[in-house]
């Protein structure tokens, strides 16, 4: 893979997509031709490889008995011809929207148009007569027209009708649709269809005058309909011109995939627009194969779906096309950049994890929670989901049993921040000393640390990960309790835990599926609420303030733990994107690189959180593919065997966890050559 085909967003299933609002002039359709040409081009000129024009928009919406008079129709087939012979220079396909004259009806149409060629006309099915429409006046629904093929702008055998797909020869995940206005808005549109019979991109020539509401509306309805078809779905509507005799406009256009709104127009814009975006179709093939049920309802409509005929065109590649995505990419996936939608969002993961755990407690009947706390991120998480707990439940806090376990490299600060934070809970707060237990182990082994030497190596660490474990779990069974485990899904997805007896282990892990990056903010979330006092919130502030580390390793007895986590494995912001799009989409390593190049390069494509806990970093793509090449070493080959067999846990996100009773089951003795092969196809710089 060179360089310039790695930068470049097709090699990874992104399609430019385009939707334009030209200023029209009503019953004017060589002025709007011109308005609409102008507007192609700028679609051109932006690499778009489609672009959807407004319903009627050759003639204008609002021409009323117009549409009756045979100058009208004839100057709009003469529009159509324009459009048609500007679209031979440009590599794009445009959709246009005019009356036609079909078997002595008339129709409101969608033409398609590419390299000076009409590629089809589809029709709309639903005309709405009722409130302001009086469509049913003028004109007749598609499924009335006998013909399936008609002669058009001195072209024969034009596919007509509401079932055609057009599918691009050199590009097999680009295949659209062609709905209109009203076809939309009824209980199953025709895009549905459409979609189940391999539409991945879903297009609506709109007029559709604005009124108090329909604006967000429009939102509802389009981002439904692309999330419940799996599919982009580009919508258009009348602007500036139409006439206003009873009606407003206000031109809004609208690009959503999957639910997410890419791009939005301005609306009540005074002059003709353009909106872009970069829709991922690899993305929509993706979540269509994972989710099962999409296949049982293309099974359930088989007849239906092979009324669909498909016609097939060549697409150039944009010749105006950038190594830039047009899209945003979030860097931290798991954690909403906007700080409402990011308190939303800690609330139900709290929420979540609460529930779960109130839930395993009513079932069990336990008398207390056993938990360790080291003064670091996980651990103060999992305890303030503790408490919650037990506030739910009328139950003392002083039920949650907390240890801190100090060992041969725990530092001064994380040791107070443990007893300063079990204090600020009121949780029961003791601790254990495990050097002596430890020391006792090493020696049994015949360790070299026991004779003297200074030798830390994995036994050195791991004895004292078991030990602190071992001690939990008899403290349970002493107190009738049971141990809440806190390592995180960033830890599980690295392998990043002592396996067995150690923190790997627990009776029930409430954070097993919530990522490093989003415990930041759900620590800080709890601290900014004041929930468990100033006292409380100071502590977790300085919680967040400590380098994050397992503090197995002695060191020299500065502030901060010796070891750094994110040293050895990598930085987990970007381990955690790495995750997201690895277990989400199953996305090949060269895409994840890309998308996490893109995120990193550009300030105004990379969302940053707005939060004092997001260190603004910048990766080059030779350090984003090292920590790449270790993420899929780790999570691939070497810790699956670990996944295997972890506790119970609450899943939290459409991220995904990593339970084997859940999202997640592989083979503890995969190989990880074929995503290490593909990484290696990534270049340098």
């Amino acid at each position: 893979m060179t360089a310039s085909t790695f930068f470049d967003p097709a090699t990874h299933g992104f399609t430019r997509v385009a939707v334009a609002v030209p200023r029209i002039r009503v019953a004017d359709p060589a002025h709007n031709a011109e308005r609409t040409v102008e507007l192609m081009q700028q679609a051109a000129q932006q690499g778009a490889s489609l672009v959807a024009f407004p319903e009627l928009g050759l003639s204008a919406y609002t021409c009323d008995d117009l549409f009756h008079q045979r100058a009208l129709l004839d100057a709009c087939e003469a529009a159509l011809q324009r459009v048609l012979e500007a679209s031979a220079a440009l590599p794009l396909v445009a959709v246009v929207g005019l009356p036609l004259r079909v078997d002595h009806r008339l129709f409101n149409c969608a033409a398609v148009i590419s390299g000076g060629r009409l590629l089809g006309v589809v029709p709309k099915t639903y005309l709405p007569n009722y409130g302001e429409f009086y469509e049913a006046r003028q004109f007749n629904p598609g499924d009335a027209a006998l013909s399936t093929r008609i002669t058009l702008c001195g072209q024969a055998d034009v596919p007509f009708g509401s079932g055609l797909l057009f599918q691009a020869a050199h590009q097999p995940l680009l295949r659209f649709h062609v709905e209109i206005c009203e076809d939309v808005w009824v209980p199953i549109p025709p895009s549905t269809y459409a979609a189940m019979a391999g539409a991945t991109v879903l297009v609506n020539l709109s007029a559709s005058n604005i009124t108090i509401g329909k604006s967000a509306y429009r939102h509802q309805l389009v981002s439904t309909q692309s999330s419940r078809c799996i599919a982009a779905y580009l919508y258009s509507s009348a602007g500036m011109g139409e006439s206003t005799t009873d009606l407003a406009w206000d031109g809004q256009a609208l690009i959503c995939e999957n639910g997410e709104l890419l791009a939005e127009s301005e609306r009540f814009a005074t002059a003709g627009h353009l909106i872009a975006a970069d829709v991922d179709l690899e993305r929509l093939s993706r979540e269509r194969m994972r989710q099962t049920t999409y296949g049982l309802a293309v099974d359930k409509h088989r007849d239906r779906l092979q009324d669909f005929r498909s016609v097939d065109f060549d697409l150039p590649r944009p010749a105006a096309r950038a190594p830039t995505l047009l899209r945003r990419l979030e860097r931290f996936p798991y954690v909403p950049s906007k700080a409402a939608q990011r308190d939303e969002r800690c609330e139900e993961v709290y929420n979540i994890q609460v529930q779960g755990l109130v839930q395993r407690l009513a079932h069990t009947g336990s008398g207390k929670l056993v938990i360790g706390i080291s003064g670091g991120l996980d651990s103060t998480h999992a305890l303030l989901v503790c408490a919650k707990a037990m506030d739910l439940l009328g139950r003392p806090r002083s039920d949650i049993l907390g240890y801190t376990m100090p060992g041969f490299a725990t530092s001064t600060r994380t040791l107070q921040q443990a007893h300063r934070l079990m204090a600020a809970v009121g949780c029961s707060a003791q601790e254990i000393d495990i050097r002596p237990s430890c020391e006792q182990m090493l020696k049994d082994i015949g360790h070299p640390y026991a004779r003297g030497e200074k030798l830390y190596d994995i036994a050195f660490e791991n004895v004292q990960a078991g030990e602190r474990t071992s001690h939990l779990f008899r403290l349970a069974n002493f107190h009738h309790g049971f141990v809440v485990g806190t390592g995180d899904l960033s830890e599980l997805a690295l392998g990043w835990c002592t396996y067995g007896v150690g923190d790997h282990m627990s009776h029930y892990n409430v954070n097993a599926s919530v990522p490093k990056t989003l415990i930041k903010h759900l620590v800080r979330w709890v601290a900014d609420k004041d929930a468990i006092g100033k006292a409380g919130s100071a502590v977790l502030r300085d919680i967040l303030d400590t380098e994050v580390s397992p503090e197995l390793v002695p060191g020299d007895g500065g502030t901060q733990p010796a070891q750094s986590t994110e040293d050895t494995i990598g930085p987990y912001e970007l381990h955690d994107f790495f995750l997201y799009y690895v277990l989400r989409y199953g996305f090949s390593p060269s895409k994840v690189a890309f998308l996490a190049h893109a995120a990193w390069r550009d300030a105004k494509l990379g969302s940053w959180p707005e939060s004092p806990d997001v260190t603004r970093r910048d990766y080059d793509l030779a350090a984003i593919k090292r920590h790449l090449r270790s993420f899929v070493w780790r999570f691939f080959q070497t810790s699956q065997f670990k996944r295997s067999c972890i506790p119970n846990a609450p899943k939290v996100g459409s991220g995904g966890s990593l339970s084997p009773r859940g999202d997640w089951r592989a083979p503890s003795d995969g190989q990880a050559d074929a995503w290490l092969a593909e990484l290696d196809r990534i270049p340098q710089a």
